[in-house]
């Protein structure tokens, strides 16, 4: 195919297609940020009670959360999908194939990747930063939120490799959603689709597109957070 016929091919994909794809963006970015807001809910305060902490057991809490920033997503996919099928415990929410528990698969993945690098950038702020807290007056809990606002940096990090985590993946959420059409598809899953039906330049279009959105959320974040710094 001559590079005019693709880019016409492409235009005609895009404007046959364009609502459908209008939701498939709008449900990807709304349940990668659904997920990644509360990983982060549930995995900052985690990271900053690991990063602060001395207590028994913490080295092998460390470790399985290292562990676990690798969990392969189609393994958590099937954690999630035998959870929720209808012979599983939770069966009877009836929630499988539905964006919902897309979301739980993602919590699930990105839930350690941001306990993980929060507990890490809070270790290495730990020392200096709360000595030097509490040389100044400060309590205990003021102490801990001085060394959390200094390791922000490294907090935020973590959340934005989450979404990066989350946004990308299509294992666990092609087992769980289904990649039904307007309901559950995804960019990621969609992908796989056209280039399953030799597709290839709409495939091509759809990962730039997921490559574009990541490229704006990452550079809004960091734009906001230098903002503050400023």
């Amino acid at each position: 195919m001559t590079d005019a016929g693709m880019f016409t091919s492409i235009w005609q994909f895009l404007s046959s297609r364009g609502g459908e794809l209008t939701g498939i963006v709008g449900l990807s970015l709304s349940v990668s940020t659904t997920a990644v807001v509360i990983g982060a809910l549930l995995g900052v305060p985690l990271g900053a009670i690991l990063g602060l902490r001395k207590f028994p057991g913490r080295k092998f809490l460390m470790r399985l959360t290292y562990t676990l920033m690798s969990l392969p997503p189609v393994l958590a996919g099937l954690l999630v999908y035998l959870l929720f099928a209808r012979s599983g415990p939770m069966g009877f929410l009836d929630i499988l194939f539905t964006p919902s528990v897309m979301v739980i698969a993602q919590v699930l993945l990105v839930t350690p990747i941001i306990t993980g690098l929060a507990a890490a950038a809070i270790a290495a702020k730990e020392k200096l930063s709360m000595d030097t807290a509490r040389t100044l007056g400060a309590s205990e809990r003021q102490a801990a939120w001085v060394v959390i606002k200094e390791a922000r940096t490294g907090i935020l990090a973590g959340v934005m490799t989450g979404f990066g985590r989350a946004f990308g993946e299509v294992g666990a959420v092609m087992l769980v959603g289904g990649n039904v059409r307007y309901q559950t598809r995804v960019l990621t899953t969609s992908i796989v689709l056209e280039t399953r039906q030799g597709n290839f330049e709409f495939a091509i279009v759809l990962g730039l597109i997921l490559l574009t959105l990541s490229f704006i959320v990452s550079s809004v974040v960091v734009h906001v957070d230098d903002s503050k710094l400023g």
